[in-house]
């Protein structure tokens, strides 16, 4: 199931929201960003509107709604759904009007029937494809433009056999999967992510992971991460808004276990969102 509030109005299917001469449409100026409602459960929702609004601000576009109405909109999309659903909640700024500059911006929020992934392992290897840095592209926003080179990645993993890519900075660095943040257990035991460094999003699951993981005395270290690191790492996992936290257990040809602190992770991450 579709659902689309747009133009002041809830539309069900996929509703064309874009005319072809839109700034979006030709030069790439939209954002996005997802959040979860499950079994009604709805976890940092305010913090992905939050950044939706932000991104939006970045590329020079704007919100028609501010914070509150945004969430109010999202509840109210969320009660059309099965009480039981599971279901991504996507609001999308585009740019409509203008040149090269856009001056006039369009909004849809979207919500769609997703069912969270079973929490079994994946796999990964790593890509050439890089993330940019600050000065080449818009890595502060959750912005469209930035997905193509995502698309690459993933599509040269699976051509390789694998579910998902790790991406490295230009630095060489790993900066994350190509569609979540990533953890690991390193060889010393212990559970390590790479730190921000503007390339990346350092997403709201993931700081919420850092945070459940820390209230248990376990402490999540940041710092630069070389990818050789990952072929010798005990336990590998990622945390995104999709599958919030799920497990990798292949790394190029490095078998490893879903093991005691990505099982912690997720089981924390699980009691907090059903506590919201």
């Amino acid at each position: 199931m579709y659902l689309t509030f747009t133009n002041g109005a809830w539309v069900e299917g996929n509703v064309p929201v874009m005319g072809a001469m839109d700034h979006s449409v030709w030069l790439g100026s939209s954002v996005f960003d997802g959040a979860r409602a499950i079994h009604g459960h709805l976890p940092d929702l305010r913090l992905h509107l939050a950044r939706a609004i932000r991104s939006a601000e970045y590329l020079g576009l704007s919100c028609p709604y501010n914070l509150d109405e945004l969430e109010e909109l999202c509840r109210v999309g969320v009660q059309k759904f099965p009480a039981d659903a599971e279901i991504y909640i996507r609001p999308l700024i585009f740019g409509t009007e203008g040149l090269l500059i856009p001056s006039q911006s369009g909004f849809a929020l979207t919500l769609f029937d997703a069912p969270l992934p079973a929490f079994a392992g994946f796999s990964a290897c790593l890509v050439q494809q890089q993330r940019p840095s600050p000065s080449m592209a818009p890595t502060d926003a959750k912005a469209s433009c930035l997905y193509p080179n995502t698309t690459r990645a993933l599509r040269d993993a699976k051509d390789r056999g694998f579910d998902n890519a790790v991406v490295c900075d230009a630095e060489g660095h790993v900066a994350e999967f190509a569609t979540a943040n990533l953890f690991f257990v390193d060889a010393d035991g212990k559970l390590v992510t790479p730190v921000p460094n503007g390339t990346f999003l350092s997403g709201i699951t993931r700081a919420r992971v850092i945070d459940l993981l820390d209230k248990q005395g376990v402490q999540v270290v940041q710092r630069s991460v070389k990818p050789v690191e990952l072929l010798h790492a005990r336990e590998i996992f990622n945390t995104g808004n999709f599958g919030k936290v799920m497990p990798c257990t292949r790394y190029e040809d490095h078998q490893m276990p879903i093991g005691e602190l990505t099982t912690l992770a997720r089981k924390l991450y699980m009691e907090f969102m059903s506590a919201t």
